[in-house]
């Protein structure tokens, strides 16, 4: 429509060839005959299948675009481009032995820095090879490669393999062919031993290959007779005379591979892909068996009724999702299809209300952490299975009957629906309900300040409760309560038993000699590749002191700011366990709206700091004693301004460290949205938002039940704004401070809280306010509670 739309626009007909014409459109069909025979010679060349098509394919148009054609009078297309020579000393032989550097996408530091692999190619959006390793069926992209362009690792495997007999069949199969899966008998014709003595190439395989469309002997019959496995020529299927005679990939037994390429196996492998329609589903027995199980599943969880369609005032539509969830090795799991609602077509105060849901803060998650390392109780993690469709809902929500499951008694009926379902817009919020009651009821009491966090009070022992959603972590002083409790809660839902905490929500509870280790490891190293940063240089800090010069016109705009944006997204979630980039992310989040090519360069800084220090984490000691009847001096912050650090409106940066012990547990490094007129005044804005904070996590440890004997204390290296908290001194030069950030004054004089001065030298704050230089940065991240996981 977009394209008759322009033509339209302009006055330009649209006029198409006939079929079985190609003679029509010779130029167009001149050029791909040239891209297949280039392919199809690399691919000959290096012995590959033709499931390596698509790599094929794109090096040959990347070779043409660089050789010289005498219709450009000598030039190459690129140069006609680009106006400069291509770099030919990058080409490498096609299909090829090679070593790319693994080193980045290693786990372990005695792993190999490098494997055998076989090169496809090149990438198309970074400057990069593609390198397949046969063994693992994994395409690495590397831009360190050393290539061996004399060997070709398939020209051995296809030389080994005999030319189809009676009594063999061919390790390669065209795809075009639908085989089911050998029966038992069948099965025993092929074994390892007999294949070997064959001449057949062994393979190590972890788990038997997934075939796309398996049938068991006891399935519906088939259309037709399946080809046995003693063929001689595999048969291609002839089509049918009234089938259009154009040719195509699949004519030609031409498909396009799927991202694990099934390579190491006996038996023959087909490409499976996740269907875009109920229709393409509906023809797959897996898939229709996805659907049903799924249906099935909705029915006996009572979400719906089917009722006549009077005095609807508003239908939701529904539609299918299809995912294939695989094996770490790339074979099929399962098939999964699921049903959601499309909560576009829900309108506010008829079909929903209120879309909110709570979920668990950051803090109270370390919090909770801290005091389970530090009185020795276990972790257990709980994930919820189908939690949205737990929730009951309170409105009258009437959903269109699923594709492909009409009935066929009442094809004109609705679902008028009593549970929630995925894809309505308040279907968090009914789990989050359902949960809450469930938990209320069976004596837990819900915190109120973190409202997803539940604390369960039983003689003398105590269990503690946090949501996320579907996921939900269990700690408590005793391990028999907790597991009974696990079993109550298995009762009224379908849970799933991750054993002790070692993976939420992206971050990687690692135990330490110390106690456990918070790290993201794992979550860096992803958006280090994605970032295509994996190979940069490492800086010991994350901004260089320089950067205070940065401001926002300074550079050239982006082009494209969603690279950027992107990157500082991450950041910003990757600063949930390192708090020495907290600092350098809120700095670089200032500039999302028109960020340059110098705001940029130092995201990239951060980028480069972190490839340095993947195996930092956030260390929560075991020996930081928080007993529940009380304790004294434990809770304590940290507290400092840089005055007017920003060049751009001269605000300044307020920046806190709490600490529960010697745990560090909440953190912040945040622009001030008032301009002070003196370090003292910034200060004071300061130790006034720590108080706050601190204000805060006291209800939650009171929420938890712990207990205080000593007021908390915060810790000033600014004489002015520490008397200034007790007193209402400098008032000629403090009169214009807003009334609210003298409640911290309150506070101390009722004894709730305490301010007291600190050196400069020991204010470790100062790590979140300004860019440091390099001796008194990495001081001060070792002081704060960071450690290393080498020393796990």
């Amino acid at each position: 429509m977009v394209l008759k739309d322009y033509l339209s626009l302009y006055g330009i007909s649209h006029f198409t060839t006939p079929p079985h014409t190609p003679e029509h459109n010779g130029y167009s069909e001149r050029r791909h005959r040239h891209i297949v025979e280039t392919g199809l010679t690399l691919l000959s060349h290096a012995s590959l299948p033709n499931t390596f098509w698509p790599h094929a394919f794109a090096t040959a148009v990347y070779l043409i675009n660089r050789l010289p054609t005498t219709t450009l009078n000598l030039s190459s297309p690129f140069e006609l481009i680009f106006h400069k020579s291509p770099n030919y000393s990058r080409l490498k032989v096609f299909g090829c032995l090679c070593y790319p550097w693994l080193r980045p996408y290693t786990t372990h530091k005695l792993t190999p820095r490098s494997k055998p692999c076989v090169f496809l190619g090149y990438s198309l959006s970074q400057s990069a090879y593609l390198c397949l390793d046969p063994s693992t069926s994994k395409l690495y992209v590397s831009r360190h490669v050393q290539f061996v362009e004399s060997v070709f690792p398939y020209t051995s495997l296809h030389t080994t393999l005999p030319r189809p007999n009676s009594t063999t069949i061919s390790t390669w199969i065209p795809p075009i062919l639908s085989v089911s899966t050998p029966t038992s008998s069948q099965q025993e014709a092929i074994t390892p031993s007999a294949a070997s003595s064959q001449g057949l190439p062994l393979f190590e395989t972890t788990s038997p290959p997934a075939a796309p469309f398996p049938h068991q002997a006891s399935s519906a019959p088939q259309p037709s007779p399946q080809p046995s496995l003693t063929t001689t020529e595999p048969p291609i299927p002839v089509p049918p005379p009234t089938q259009h005679r154009m040719t195509t990939r699949a004519k030609n037994n031409i498909t396009k591979p799927i991202q694990k390429l099934n390579l190491h196996t006996h038996k023959p492998t087909f490409q499976t892909t996740t269907p875009t329609s109920i229709s393409q589903a509906l023809k797959d027995q897996n898939w229709r068996q996805a659907m049903s199980d799924e249906y099935d599943a909705l029915v006996r969880n009572g979400t719906w009724e089917l009722v006549p369609p009077e005095d609807i005032t508003n239908l939701v539509g529904c539609k299918w999702i299809f995912r294939i969830k695989r094996n770490s090795d790339g074979s099929i799991d399962r098939y999964k299809a699921r049903l959601v609602a499309k909560g576009f077509h829900q309108r506010p105060g008829v079909d929903y209300h209120e879309t909110f849901s709570p979920v668990v803060k950051p803090t109270t998650v370390r919090l909770v952490l801290s005091i389970a390392v530090s009185n020795g109780w276990s972790l257990r993690q709980l994930d919820v299975n189908n939690a949205f469709l737990q929730g009951r809902l309170s409105e009258n929500v009437f959903m269109a009957q699923p594709p492909g499951f009409v009935d066929s008694d009442h094809p004109s009926y609705v679902c008028k629906l009593h549970k929630a379902i995925y894809g309505l817009k308040q279907a968090p919020r009914a789990w989050y309900h359902e949960l809450r009651q469930f938990l209320l009821t069976s004596g837990f009491k819900n915190s109120h300040s973190d409202t997803s966090l539940f604390v369960l009070r039983s003689s003398n022992h105590v269990v503690y409760l946090l949501v996320y959603v579907d996921d939900i972590i269990l700690t408590g002083s005793s391990d028999t309560l907790v597991s009974q409790f696990v079993d109550y809660l298995a009762q009224r839902f379908s849970l799933k038993d991750l054993g002790p905490l070692s993976y939420f929500l992206g971050v990687e509870v690692v135990p330490h000699r110390l106690g456990i280790l918070l790290s993201q490891r794992r979550y860096i190293q992803d958006l280090l590749i994605r970032t295509n940063m994996a190979d940069a240089k490492p800086v010991l800090t994350p901004l260089p002191t320089s950067s205070t010069a940065i401001s926002l016109t300074s550079g050239t705009p982006l082009s494209d700011p969603t690279p950027y944006r992107a990157a500082v997204g991450s950041l910003q979630y990757l600063s949930l366990t390192r708090p020495d980039i907290s600092f350098a992310v809120n700095r670089m989040a200032q500039f999302m709206h028109q960020p340059t090519s110098e705001h940029w360069v130092l995201v990239k800084r951060i980028l480069r700091y972190l490839c340095g220090t993947l195996d930092k984490g956030l260390l929560l000691y075991r020996d930081s004693s928080i007993p529940l009847h009380g304790f004294s001096d434990s809770l304590h912050a940290f507290s400092d301004a840089d005055w007017a650090g920003n060049k751009d409106d001269y605000s300044s940066t307020s920046a806190y460290l709490v600490y529960l012990g010697r745990n560090l547990v909440s953190w912040s490094s945040k622009k001030q949205q008032t301009v002070a007129r003196s370090s003292t005044e910034a200060e004071y804005y300061s130790v006034a938002a720590t108080a706050a904070e601190l204000c805060w996590v006291g209800s939650l440890l009171s929420d938890l039940g712990i207990k205080f004997t000593t007021s908390p204390v915060v810790y000033c290296d600014n004489v002015g704004a520490t008397q200034l908290s007790s007193n209402p001194i400098f008032h000629s030069r403090m009169k214009h401070v807003a009334i609210d950030y003298h409640f911290i004054r309150d506070q101390v004089q009722s004894g709730l809280l305490r301010v007291a001065h600190v050196s400069s030298a020991d204010q470790l704050a100062d790590l979140l306010t300004k860019p440091l230089p390099t001796s008194q940065f990495l001081l001060l991240r070792d002081k704060i509670g960071l450690s290393t996981r080498g020393l796990s």
